[in-house]
């Protein structure tokens, strides 16, 4: 009689963006950690709810901490012109961002030195830094990419590789638009970009604003490949100070929701797949 294979073994990293964009998101997070759901999150750097990160991120020292690079919410730590508005100093829309990566019009050697200051003040925090992506994804365009990349391969940092795995968890025509630019620019950029480390798969883009985040993240567990897959979350409570600057609001309740409920946490217990943070790659 012949012997089943053992099945390949799949690792997973559930990682929260947003971290110390505000304190409900924050909070959210950490809620999501608590329940054993979220092991991975990106903090953004002198965001609103940065001091409050901060402390947090101090208390949960389980929780492994990646720079979520900041190019479109306030004010960059370093002088970055082709970045930022001439009248205001502040960050230039993400549509222009956008224009301008396309143009070639974006500094690389600025953006180096703002990943660089982020990181630098994570580090001043006393925060060890175990990854790197992106608010909005914008480490996928032109410039932009091989500028974080350089840093990401010299300090030997994961990199997130936004593109996403299989289609499994197919949202609206809205989120396959999003998850088909990021996917179609990275691939681009990627001509030339020095090598970073990732892990083997991606996915949540796609599960960005659904009604029944409980089902979809749970379907995409259930067909995770064999390897290491990063799964984005964006859970956190909604406060002022997010409604003020994101448009991304109700929907990181429902997945706080989703990630503290006892469907969830129950799944992730199961013996097929091992949870793991970005330190352990």
């Amino acid at each position: 009689m012949t012997a089943t294979p053992p099945r390949a073994p799949r690792r997973l990293i559930v990682n929260a963006d947003d971290f110390g964009f505000t304190n409900g998101v924050t909070a959210g997070i950490v809620e999501a950690h608590a329940a054993g759901t979220v092991g991975s999150t990106s903090m953004m750097v002198h965001c609103p709810g940065w001091d409050d990160g901060v402390r947090q991120a101090r208390a949960n020292s389980t929780l492994d901490i990646g720079l979520h690079l900041n190019l479109l919410v306030g004010r960059p730590i370093v002088a970055a012109r082709s970045l930022t508005d001439a009248r205001t100093g502040s960050y230039l829309p993400l549509r222009t961002i956008v224009r301008r990566s396309l143009l070639g019009m974006i500094d690389s050697g600025e953006v180096e030195a703002e990943v660089t200051a982020q990181l630098a003040a994570l580090a001043d925090a006393g925060i060890r830094c175990t990854h790197i992506d992106s608010h909005r994804h914008t480490h996928a365009l032109p410039v932009i990419r091989g500028a974080v990349a350089r840093v990401a391969a010299r300090l030997n940092l994961p990199l997130r590789r936004p593109v996403e795995s299989h289609m499994r968890t197919a949202g609206g025509l809205a989120s396959q638009l999003h998850r088909g630019v990021i996917g179609a620019a990275w691939r681009v950029t990627s001509v030339g970009a020095p090598r970073t480390r990732s892990p083997d798969h991606f996915n949540g883009v796609a599960m960005q604003g659904s009604g029944d985040f409980a089902r979809d993240f749970m379907n995409e567990i259930d067909s995770l490949a064999a390897g290491t897959t990063e799964v984005m979350v964006h859970p956190g409570r909604v406060d002022d100070a997010l409604v003020a600057i994101d448009s991304y609001t109700q929907p990181r309740e429902r997945e706080l929701a989703a990630l503290t409920s006892a469907a969830v946490r129950e799944r992730l217990r199961r013996d097929d797949l091992s949870l793991i943070g970005f330190s352990a790659l």
